[in-house]
C-alpha cells in the first residue's frame, strides 16, 4: 500500500521564512549573493538533522530539569573544525559527557539530561568584519562554515559551499553519536569502568572513594 504524500501547508513554510526579515548582527558578508543563494536552496532540500520525536524527547527532558526533577550538563567545543569531526574525538567528547553524568547522577540523586554541544559549532559571531596583523587586513574567521581559518586572502574569502560541508559534517557527527549512545558504548556499567580507570592514575586517589561509592550503588 502507497504511503499518502503528505504536503505542508503553504502558510507554514512561508512562515519558516519570516526570520530573514529580522535585524540580525555579527553576520558574515557574503561576496556572491548567486552562491549564496545556491546553497541555500540545496540546504532546503537536504533531510532535517534531527526529528520532530528528537526535538520532543529533549523538550520533555528540559521541562523535567527546569522543575529541579533532572540535572542539565552540557558540554563540547566552543567552536568546531572540519578537521578535528573524526570518530575517535567525537568518541572521547561523548565519553567524557558520560563520565561526568554517572557522578553527577550520583552526587544529585536525580536523572541527568546530557546536551552535547557539538555537531553544528562550525559558525563564529565576531564583532570586527576584518582582522589585522601588522600591516595586513584581511576578514575575519567567522568558522569553517563561513571561511578558512588561515591567515591568507584565499583562506578567509567567504565560501558559501562551506555551509554544505557544515550540514554533512553534522550528519556524520550525530550519525556516529547515535550509534555510540544507542550501541552500548553508554551503557552504565562501562561508563563506571572509564571512570574507575580514571582513579588508576595515582595523581587521581582522591577520586577513588566516590568511585568505590559509585560502585557500591
Amino acid at each position: 500500500m502507497n504511503e499518502p504524500n503528505i504536503k505542508a501547508d503553504p502558510t507554514v513554510l512561508k512562515g519558516l521564512e519570516n526570520y530573514r526579515n529580522l535585524e540580525a548582527a555579527q553576520q558574515p558578508t557574503w561576496t556572491d549573493e548567486a552562491k549564496l543563494q545556491a546553497a541555500r536552496d540545496e540546504l532546503a532540500i537536504l533531510p532535517p538533522l534531527v526529528f520532530a520525536g528528537e526535538v520532543d524527547t529533549l523538550r520533555t527532558r528540559l521541562a523535567a530539569a527546569a522543575e529541579g526533577k533532572a540535572f542539565l550538563l552540557q558540554g563540547g567545543d566552543c567552536a568546531e573544525t572540519f578537521a578535528d569531526a573524526t570518530a575517535d574525538r567525537i568518541r572521547n567528547r561523548v565519553k567524557t559527557i558520560l563520565q561526568m553524568a554517572v557522578v553527577l547522577m550520583y552526587g544529585a540523586s536525580m536523572p541527568v539530561v546530557k546536551m552535547g554541544r557539538m555537531a553544528g559549532q562550525f559558525a563564529k559571531p565576531r564583532s570586527a568584519d576584518t582582522e589585522t596583523r601588522g600591516e595586513i587586513t584581511l576578514p575575519a574567521y567567522r568558522g569553517d562554515a563561513v571561511n578558512g581559518y588561515d591567515f591568507t586572502e584565499e583562506s578567509r574569502a567567504t565560501d558559501p559551499k562551506r555551509m554544505l560541508s557544515a550540514y554533512h559534517t553534522s550528519a556524520s557527527t550525530l550519525n556516529l553519536i547515535r550509534a555510540f549512545t544507542t550501541g552500548g558504548f553508554a551503557d552504565l556499567r562501562s561508563v563506571h569502568e572509564w571512570n574507575k580507570g580514571f582513579t588508576d592514575n595515582p595523581a587521581n586517589v582522591r577520586y577513588e572513594q566516590l568511585a568505590a561509592e559509585i560502585d557500591r550503588a
